[in-house]
């Protein structure tokens, strides 16, 4: 075990933007195979990447979130679906720097290990002698085909009848994996389902997600002055994630940029697409809306870094704002590849052209439940106009 010091964010964004080309070579692939390519791998691997949200002890960095978001819109740039998987790989990490110490030391004892794991409880555990037996099934489990471990999202009996939230530490040699990730966007996150059956899973891996979600509070004595694990759940999960957005629409649009001093305007007389107004105020609309979602991604991050610094409590007012902000971050990146994609012309639908392949990509992700748009704009309206919020994902 080595104790790292954790690079400047200039850095580790540096070492992102090194790797864009390469992820870009193999993005056929990738989308084709439905997983990330073991060159991909290797090299976000290689660059220390992995390690952004690895407890220090084990040789991670514990970055900051302006870091870990800036450099997961550059691995996005390069794929969407690699950037995406990455933030469920590095949230992966976070989850299980939650739990008991010795069970970060069989997680951690490789650093670079991919945990993956979701958040809607699609399983139930109940209570046996030295732990909980689990069965269920997981959709949309991103990276679960490269991971050595699942973090489980379950529903733990409790002895009056009732159940609680909780997160299992499974390895993935211990569930089965069905091969269901055929859909139209994100086809390289390798989102597949994984399932449990009659799985015994000891007390130390079971975490109750209650008083992590609400109180910050978890099992890790040694993560307990952590600033990286005194961050809030849902406002540090949904502002990693949207990330990828930006990287998408900054992708968008220098595909577009490049071909656009040979392109004309069919069936007009504008030889070159470059001389018309139109053109022009798409670029300049599509890099508006770039420029906003870039600043709602920057603003959740420093949000986070700067009250955990602080030590202050969050409102449910901030929650949502925080979850707003990853939303909107969504919405006008996707408007962003909207536009240039409509301005790309009819053969941009070809395979070989990577704008289509943004654009459905934008489009998935615009779906993910907790990135929602209508539902966190009308959770944070609630709340604005004095109601309760209407959502437990706080």
């Amino acid at each position: 075990m080595t104790i790292n010091e954790a690079p400047p964010q200039t850095d580790l964004v540096g070492r992102a933007t090194d790797l864009v080309e390469m992820i870009r070579k193999h993005a056929a692939w990738q989308e084709e195979n439905r997983v990330i390519h073991e060159e991909v791998l290797q090299g976000v691997t290689d660059a220390g990447i992995m390690k952004m949200r690895v407890p220090v002890r084990y040789g991670g960095y514990e970055s900051d979130v302006r870091t870990i978001s800036s450099v997961i819109s550059e691995l996005g740039r390069g794929d969407g679906a690699v950037g995406w998987t990455i933030s469920a790989f590095t949230l992966g990490s976070w989850l299980a720097g939650l739990f008991p110490d010795e069970v970060q030391d069989e997680i951690f004892a490789d650093s670079s290990v991919r945990i993956c794991g979701g958040i809607s409880p699609s399983g139930v555990a109940t209570p046996a002698d030295g732990g909980v037996v689990i069965d269920g099934r997981w959709k949309f489990v991103s990276g679960a085909p490269q991971s050595q471990w699942d973090m489980l999202a379950v529903l733990l009996a409790t002895d009056d009848g009732g159940y609680v939230p909780a997160t299992a530490a499974v390895r993935m040699s211990d569930l089965t994996i069905v091969d269901d990730w055929h859909t139209a966007g994100l086809r390289a996150t390798g989102s597949v389902t994984t399932i449990a059956q009659n799985l015994f899973v000891p007390h130390a891996r079971i975490l109750p997600m209650v008083p992590v979600l609400m109180f910050g509070q978890h099992a890790s004595k040694l993560n307990a002055d952590s600033v990286a694990w005194k961050l809030p759940f849902v406002p540090h999960a949904t502002a990693m994630t949207c990330a990828s957005s930006v990287g998408m629409a900054k992708a968008a649009r220098e595909a577009f940029l490049e071909r656009l001093p040979s392109r004309k305007i069919a069936y007009t007389d504008y030889e070159h697409q470059a001389d018309a107004p139109l053109t022009h105020l798409q670029v300049a609309e599509a890099s508006i809306r770039i420029d906003e979602a870039e600043f709602h991604v920057r603003r959740a991050a420093e949000r986070l870094d700067t009250k955990v610094l602080a030590g202050e409590a969050w409102s449910v007012e901030e929650r949502l704002l925080s979850k707003t902000d990853a939303s909107m971050a969504c919405v006008r990146a996707k408007e962003a590849v909207d536009i240039l994609n409509s301005a790309s012309g009819g053969s941009s639908i070809y395979t070989d052209h990577p704008m289509q392949r943004i654009w459905r990509d934008i489009q998935a992700l615009n779906l993910n439940g907790p990135l929602t748009p209508s539902t966190n704009f009308e959770a944070y309206g609630r709340v604005l106009c004095g109601l309760e919020p209407n959502t437990n994902l706080l």
